[in-house]
């Protein structure tokens, strides 16, 4: 396998071939979960005029305190277009336009209204309770910067700033493919030999909620003339993620027959446990990714690796895997060559977070990881982590 990669330098040699796919207009009701490719601007200002915080009175400042005739009263959606005169107080509710030559608005529980007058006793301050026109936002000033994930809140500021559709990165079409005879669809009766095919479900379930849109290859078996043509439909989107066949036995057919199809291998091998060795290619604009098959090794790989690249292909400027840190519950004793993520379970103390390795931590034993909802990071070296270390993990629920 030769000298094995760093996960900082399999990543970086990534994310080097990620490049932003084209950009599309979307309707605000479907931009949900989708990357801004480019800043969405207001359509007006906003508040688009100066409105009233509060039910109660429009005054000028400089009558209060006293007893003000109501000259006229302002509902929302309504606005004035008379001027406030002189002397005198506009009945006016929350949302409601503030009257010309009015600069405060005194709340209705400080003030006595008298139907014809109202009665204010304290002096009101210019501005008060008063949303100025453009408070929130200035017509052409930026909403939602570029790739920011859009989510409620920013559904919500974009609607309120009159923003009816944005300019998102297209969505990665990402294939995935598990190869391997012995593989069968859960249901089907096993036969001597088999095994249940998990890993295109587990890699599709962590690459759709970063934006991917996932389509799921059929199984194909160890035969050449069937890896070739379910490669080469793979290499139809822009991401290609195969499970098994990538080390050295007699039946992993898959770096040859890619390479057979034009796929330039950029490496293979990362010094990770579990996980070391995976592959990664391009063939043109496609990524091609080889994930080892047992499925702890699947998840770790597609974690670390195909997500960044699905991130970065929306234009995530920073599509590193994003860390936390915790704290290690017991001791963690190191890899020499390789870092090693385990598998381990949160919970909370005064200080915050403990992590603490679930049992069972061999790369084929996938139902044990359903029990863990992180990855702790254990870089290489020697000794070990001592419990109440502070560690790095990634969240897994």
């Amino acid at each position: 396998m030769g000298e094995l990669l760093t996960i900082d330098e399999a990543l970086a040699r990534i994310l080097e071939r990620a490049r932003p796919l084209p950009a599309e207009l979307v309707s605000l009701d479907e931009a949900r979960s989708r990357f801004l490719a480019q800043p969405a601007l207001s359509a007006v200002d906003l508040p688009p005029f100066a409105s009233s915080a509060m039910d109660g009175f429009a005054v000028r400042a400089a009558d209060t305190p006293g007893t003000l005739p109501v000259a006229f009263r302002v509902a929302a959606g309504h606005p004035s277009t008379d001027t406030l005169p002189a002397g005198s107080a506009a009945g006016i509710a929350t949302g409601g336009a503030v009257p010309d030559d009015a600069d405060a608005v005194v709340p209705v529980e400080r003030a006595v209204d008298r139907d014809t007058a109202v009665e204010i006793a304290e002096q009101a301050q210019p501005g008060a309770h008063i949303r100025p026109r453009g408070g929130d936002v200035e017509a052409g000033a930026v909403v939602v910067p570029a790739g920011v994930r859009i989510g409620a809140a920013q559904i919500g500021a974009l609607a309120a700033a009159g923003v009816a559709e944005v300019s998102c990165a297209r969505r990665p079409r990402v294939a995935v493919l598990a190869t391997g005879s012995e593989l069968r669809a859960a249901g089907e009766t096993l036969e001597p030999g088999e095994i249940y095919e998990s890993n295109r479900a587990l890699i599709a379930a962590l690459l759709a909620p970063a934006g991917a849109d996932v389509e799921l290859l059929p199984v194909v078996a160890d035969d050449p003339d069937a890896h070739r043509a379910a490669i080469e439909r793979g290499l139809s989107a822009d991401v290609l993620v195969t499970s098994g066949g990538v080390s050295v036995g007699p039946h992993d057919l898959v770096r040859s027959v890619a390479a057979e199809l034009g796929v330039e291998e950029v490496f293979w091998g990362v010094a990770v446990k579990p996980g070391k060795p995976l592959s990664f290619g391009v063939r043109g604009a496609t990524l091609v990714f080889g994930l080892p098959g047992n499925p702890v090794s699947s998840l770790v790989g597609a974690l670390l690796f195909v997500v960044p690249a699905v991130l970065a292909l929306q234009g995530v400027a920073d599509a590193r895997p994003a860390y936390e840190t915790g704290r290690a519950r017991v001791s963690l004793r190191r890899n020499e060559g390789r870092d090693e993520f385990v598998r381990s379970r949160r919970s909370r103390d005064g200080e915050g977070t403990l992590l603490e390795p679930v049992s069972g931590q061999e790369s084929h034993m996938i139902v044990r990881a359903a029990s863990a909802d992180a990855l702790v990071h254990v870089p290489r070296g020697n000794g070990e982590i001592a419990a109440g270390d502070p560690v790095r993990y990634l969240a897994l629920a």
